[in-house]
């Protein structure tokens, strides 16, 4: 502090040491909540239940008891249409596969097919179909609905037996074994079936194989006629498809041919 003069009436000017001028105040720092420190951020949940309001689990239950009919129906429409264009299951009546395919098996048969191969085991339509009763269009379409679920039943039987010839082959039996186009065929699934029946002997042919068709026969060969004798050639039309697997019982699931 300095001293104003004698004879001075000008008030003294005041001085500040230069450790004791103040400084600007520190700029102020956000106030934390106390309460928030170390905690984690805040997560949605559930929102809390108001009055009158349905909880939400009992909501989801309403909306899949809703849905569950048109669901019903979808997969209904899917196995239909499965059954009709792709996969469809087929029961083993009689013996005429016996050994390959025993009585009550059931096979899936595939209807993707191109044109069928000799060897392959497959199922078609009866060549010689009795005549069905007159139905308009309503009564079809139910009709169909009917076969692919399994309520009623084909007016004829479809069979199961080996394709053996082609469109344009000649197919001939001579002392128990097939000839096509003069050329021994090679069968080795008939070793089990000549074991437990018998080799059959008869002779047969020659059948010249029409084009678009085919020749076939049973692997019981002395229990099984086919095209050789009375079913005459099947029309490449009629095949429904191609046996693949066994499905039933368990104890007899495998791979078909």
């Amino acid at each position: 502090m300095s001293f104003r003069p004698p004879g001075s009436s000008e008030p003294a000017e005041e001085t500040v040491p230069q450790s004791a001028e103040s400084e600007p105040p520190p700029e102020s720092e956000p106030t934390e909540d106390l309460g928030s420190i170390g905690s984690s951020p805040t997560v949605a949940t559930e929102p809390a239940a108001t009055d009158g309001a349905e909880p939400p689990k009992k909501k989801r239950k309403l909306r899949f008891l809703r849905e569950l009919p048109v669901l019903i129906l979808i997969a209904f429409v899917l196995a239909l249409l499965i059954k009709t264009f792709l996969v469809q299951a087929f029961y083993i009546p009689s013996e005429s596969m016996d050994p390959t395919l025993k009585v009550g098996d059931r096979v899936l048969v595939e209807k993707v097919m191109t044109h069928p191969h000799r060897g392959w085991i497959i199922v078609f339509s009866n060549p010689n179909p009795t005549v069905e009763p007159h139905r308009n269009w309503w009564q079809t379409f139910w009709h169909w609905i009917g076969e692919g679920f399994g309520v009623s039943q084909p007016a004829n039987e479809d069979f199961i037996k080996r394709v053996i010839g082609l469109p344009g082959e000649t197919v001939e039996c001579r002392h128990g074994s097939v000839f096509i186009d003069g050329q021994r065929l090679d069968e080795p699934y008939l070793k089990d079936s000549i074991k437990a029946h018998g080799l059959d002997t008869r002779p047969c042919g020659p059948f010249h194989v029409p084009q678009d068709e085919l020749f076939v026969v049973g692997d019981n060969r002395p229990d099984s006629n086919g095209s050789r004798y009375g079913l005459g050639y099947i029309p490449i039309k009629d095949v429904i498809g191609r046996a693949f697997v066994i499905i039933w019982p368990p104890s007899h699931i495998k791979w078909l041919g």
